[in-house]
């Protein structure tokens, strides 16, 4: 039993961080109907900048608790974020909306590798230690063990995806992201200015690839110039798996896809003697992933996203 705790406590602190990444996706796709593959180098960049904004306060306020600093480098990752998610919508992806769908793609793509190379050239090649600013000593849950910053980590998704749905569910800029992902020449003429979503769009998936980076970070104790690749690619998955378009389906999904690898890499690891164990735990989502679209071309939740007059 307290193996399945730990697992399960395991999964929830990766699937939190899959499913703020994949909110970014999917909420840029069901506005914009556009796949942002450079988003997981967002998540790369407010990682790199909580690192160094960490080392700052270290230097500068030693005395602050862990939780404050953690905090001040989120705060001061999220602008950082949404101004390099908002110069690529606006240099990258405005003028190729009507473009045939792989210009964009590709356009993603180069996107990520100049991101990838400005960090290197800043932050250097080598992993950057992430500053341990957080207590170590894990607490003991029932048998299973979660850390200080695995707690952080948990209460910062959940808040931050309350705050999402509360956004769009009940404010009036939600309402004008329902009305531009269901037909934007319709919300066009009742008024809504679709540059104006679309940049708002980009700037909310930002900040919360910030709060992943930051916690990412902190929860590994590293940060690299190539760390979003990965995540940004299971963040992706764990959008389609939901429903890509649907904000439940993301958060639905990345919980998912996080629980499964950390039950795949527990359980299944352990029965074939550490063959299939944590250095296979990405096949365990993807098999999931690929037997659920087959099944269900429009993932779990299976909201379609509207055509486009």
């Amino acid at each position: 039993m307290e193996v399945l705790l730990q697992q399960i406590i395991n999964g929830l602190v990766l699937g939190s961080m899959y499913a703020l990444v994949a909110l970014g996706y999917t909420m840029v796709y069901g506005v914009l109907n556009l796949i942002n593959f450079a988003h997981g180098d967002v998540l790369m960049i407010g990682a790199m900048v909580g690192t160094t904004i960490l080392r700052i306060v270290q230097e500068v306020a030693p005395g602050l608790p862990g939780v404050v600093k953690l905090l001040i480098a989120i705060v001061g990752a999220i602008p950082v974020c949404v101004v390099v998610n908002v110069l690529i919508e606006r240099i990258a992806y405005r003028r190729l909306r009507n473009a045939p769908r792989l210009a964009p793609l590709i356009t993603a793509i180069g996107v990520s590798i100049l991101l990838q190379t400005f960090a290197m050239m800043i932050w250097g090649r080598s992993p950057v230690p992430f500053p341990q600013v957080m207590p170590t000593d894990p607490l003991n849950i029932g048998g299973a063990l979660i850390s200080p910053t695995q707690i952080m980590l948990l209460a910062l998704a959940a808040l931050s995806m309350i705050g999402l749905v509360l956004l769009v569910e009940r404010t009036r800029m939600g309402r004008a992201m329902r009305a531009t992902a269901e037909n934007p020449r319709v919300a066009g003429l009742m008024g809504v200015d679709a540059n104006r979503v679309i940049v708002f769009t980009f700037a909310i998936g930002a900040a919360l690839a910030a709060i992943a980076g930051v916690m990412w970070g902190a929860n590994y104790a590293s940060a690299q110039f190539a760390m979003g690749f990965v995540p940004g690619l299971k963040a992706f998955s764990a959008a389609v798996l939901g429903g890509i378009g649907n904000i439940y389906g993301a958060m639905v999904g990345g919980i998912l896809l996080g629980l499964i690898e950390s039950l795949g890499a527990g359980y299944i690891g352990d029965f074939t003697n550490g063959f299939l164990g944590s250095n296979y735990q990405d096949i365990f989502a993807f098999i999931v992933l690929i037997i659920v679209l087959t099944l269900r071309p429009s993932g779990i939740m299976g909201e379609r996203v509207a055509d486009r007059a």
